[in-house]
């Protein structure tokens, strides 16, 4: 019997273990860790609690959060999530599945990730989809390696300062561990400069771009030429998108693009405090052997019956590790079922709704802002769809403070002074107004 109820090994099997590798106990096995180290007194766990008082002492914790109406953005947005997805996920065959590596008893795993490769690729335009990463900043960075391996000798890739700022730090902390030199593009009237992307391409060793579609200032991005620019270097083009407003604008693949990736958080899934997400990649044909995690590929039986594997590679991981893709993918099947149903039950129609009335809210929404005088215009005639920033003639706090009194979270204060606001459609007229009179 083992001497923990939740440990695996009996004694038997510790013994047979520790014989194994020349140690006498479990102490010796530990004699390099100095005296001190060693706890040796009894832990100040508190008492047992019934079910019923475990349920009352978390609820308490809870209740001590405020539950405030969202009108920020940033990266995650409020959007509705259909009660169904939650009850479908929450089965025990999603649950609980893993990794679908054994096609023969993993079919029903394997046609929801290609469903949801599948529904990618229509949104982006894109040929090819894995599924998927751990959210759209390691989508990001993992688009910077791409571009680094199939382009070979070239080692610098080019950033827009338009993009998010956890996308821009995590591309730079992917960077610097794996040798990569990232230089910034500049903004031009709160857009990607074409003209400091020329500039930069010039200097040459440039392996490829990202640039958003929508920007972190919630402006709808211009990318005519870019991919243009980059392909007459053989350099690669990669788009950050808004996956749910790719309903409405161009697709990664009309701007030229190579590659495309982003969070898919607004893709139904709820904010919870900032996970678990989802990011999303996707890519040319041609580039699909650098794609990493899995990729799930439509086949024959040898009966004729429609079915489906992993395919290019068994397993994500390589025996060479300087030729590995990443591994990050595992634990992201969970979300990627809950992408697809979403994707599912909303269709295009319900999709250009979801745009259509966060339009409606968003530019109501700046209007009244606007009429308080407490606000100047950020970036005028830009065009946007649910977010946007404002340059306040008061301090940021004090507007933030306003707001949460009266039990709203928005005016999230950006690096160059401005404040953002999202609306989206959860957000009714009503809710707008009294977002603004609190304000007042």
């Amino acid at each position: 019997m083992s001497s923990f109820h939740y440990f695996p090994h009996t004694s038997q099997d510790i013994s047979a273990m520790l014989k194994r590798i020349g140690v006498n106990s479990i102490d010796n096995l530990y004699s390099d860790v100095p005296a001190d180290y060693m706890y040796k007194g009894e832990y100040d766990l508190p008492e047992a609690m019934t079910e019923q008082e475990v349920r009352d002492f978390f609820e308490g914790l809870a209740a001590k959060n405020p539950k405030l109406k969202v009108f920020a953005g940033a990266g995650a947005y409020d959007h509705y999530t259909p009660a169904v997805i939650s009850y479908i996920t929450q089965r025990s065959e999603f649950l609980t599945a893993y990794t679908p590596y054994q096609c023969e008893i993993s079919q029903g795993t394997l046609r929801y990730i290609f469903e949801y490769q599948s529904m990618i690729c229509a949104l982006t335009g894109m040929d090819v989809s894995n599924a998927s990463m751990y959210d759209g900043p390691t989508a990001a960075a993992e688009a910077m390696r791409m571009c680094v391996a199939q382009t070979k000798k070239r080692n610098t890739i080019l950033v827009s300062n338009t993009l998010l700022p956890q996308v821009r730090g995590v591309i730079a902390t992917y960077a610097k561990y794996y040798g990569v030199t990232v230089k910034e593009i500049a903004r031009e009237g709160g857009q990607t400069s074409k003209a400091s992307l020329k500039t930069l391409i010039a200097q040459g060793d440039v392996a490829g771009a990202i640039v958003p579609s929508v920007n972190r200032f919630g402006i709808i991005e211009d990318l005519s030429g870019f991919a243009d620019a980059l392909h007459a270097d053989k350099s690669l083009l990669t788009v950050y998108c808004d996956p749910s407003a790719l309903a409405v604008l161009k697709t990664p693949a009309e701007w030229g693009a190579d590659i495309a990736v982003g969070d898919a958080q607004p893709l139904g899934i709820p904010l919870s405090y900032g996970g678990p997400y989802l990011g999303f990649m996707a890519c040319l044909k041609e580039h699909m052997r650098k794609l990493p995690g899995r990729i799930v590929g439509q086949t024959l039986d040898k009966e004729g019956r429609r079915a489906f594997v992993l395919t290019l590679q068994a397993r994500e991981q390589h025996i060479r590790r300087e030729k590995a893709t990443s591994n990050i993918c595992s634990n992201q099947s969970l979300m990627a079922l809950w992408v697809t149903i979403y994707l599912s039950l909303m269709g295009p129609v319900g999709l250009k709704q979801v745009n259509d009335l966060s339009y409606r809210r968003a530019h109501y929404l700046q209007r009244r802002l606007l009429e308080t005088g407490k606000f100047e215009a950020g970036f005028r005639d830009s065009p946007f769809i649910k977010e946007f920033v404002l340059k306040p003639l008061v301090p940021a706090a004090d507007l933030q403070q306003k707001l949460a009194d009266s039990g709203f979270f928005g005016a999230l204060e950006t690096e160059d002074g401005y404040v953002s606001f999202c609306a989206t459609e959860k957000c009714s007229k009503a809710d707008v107004d009294a977002f603004v009179n609190a304000l007042i």
